[in-house]
């Protein structure tokens, strides 16, 4: 089974970003193949890859739940929809050279989908032994591990801006992740986009008030400010640039 990186945060904290650069880490430290999965229905892991996204598995998830409709059915005569669903989750699959990606999507709309999510978590849980390395960038309240539909967690990294509203926010993921009873090995708390790489007291005393690891601090770094204006994925930022070498020097702690 593959070790599960999960990566976590609320919105707009760069979560999605460091969760690309977790996974060019990894891939540049020959772990490969890296399976990426994007659990969050805002996120937009692939831009930050560089990769394009055709299909998603919450797309899917509702073709096999309106399949009992036979106007709306998907599903080819003659086919189970455990083999439907198992031949559309190879096609999600994206592939590059060193990683492959698949895409969650949005979360599924009326009705009950204990199932179809039964189906998923099948397939799935068939497809992770092939990697040494599964990364999860999640939304907040981590939809798709708490529902088991994403293995176990082996390691959560969670990602906050500098400001203390920032930190308790994580510091609320922290007690959801007792709460989901998940069990990981390590929760550890890394800060991003800090003025010149520090934080102030009132911050630090947050991260202690809220019981948080921290594994270490990212500067504001303009250039992902630059390449995201661009268009370009984040992942081809410069070795030496200030949120690489600091996320590297943190990766390079947890010895993955």
């Amino acid at each position: 089974m593959a070790h599960v990186i999960a990566v976590a945060g609320k919105g707009g904290v760069g979560k999605t970003t460091l969760c690309g650069l977790l996974i060019q880490y990894l891939c540049d430290k020959k772990k490969t193949p890296v399976l990426a999965v994007d659990a969050d229905a805002n996120s937009n892991l692939n831009e930050v890859l560089g990769v394009d996204v055709e299909m998603t598995l919450g797309e899917i998830r509702e073709d096999v739940e309106r399949s009992a409709d036979s106007s709306t059915n998907k599903i080819p005569a003659g086919m189970s929809k455990a083999d439907y669903m198992e031949m559309m989750v190879n096609r999600c699959l994206i592939e590059d050279d060193d990683f492959d990606m698949l895409v969650m999507g949005r979360t599924q709309g009326k009705g009950c989908y204990c199932f179809v999510n039964g189906l998923l978590q099948a397939q799935l849980a068939k497809l992770t032994p092939n990697y040494p390395y599964m990364v999860v960038d999640n939304e907040a309240g981590m939809e798709h591990i708490s529902r088991g539909i994403l293995p176990k967690v082996d390691t959560v990294i969670l990602v906050s801006d500098c400001s203390r509203r920032g930190v308790q926010a994580v510091g609320r993921i922290k007690e959801l992740i007792k709460e989901c009873d998940l069990r990981p090995t390590s929760i550890g708390l890394i800060i991003n986009r800090a003025p010149e790489g520090k934080l102030n007291e009132g911050t630090l005393e947050e991260v202690k008030k809220q019981g948080l690891d921290l594994l270490g601090v990212i500067p504001q770094d303009e250039g992902v400010y630059e390449y995201d204006c661009d268009g370009k994925p984040i992942i081809q930022l410069p070795k030496d640039s200030p949120v690489r070498k600091a996320l590297c020097e943190i990766l390079d702690k947890l010895n993955f």
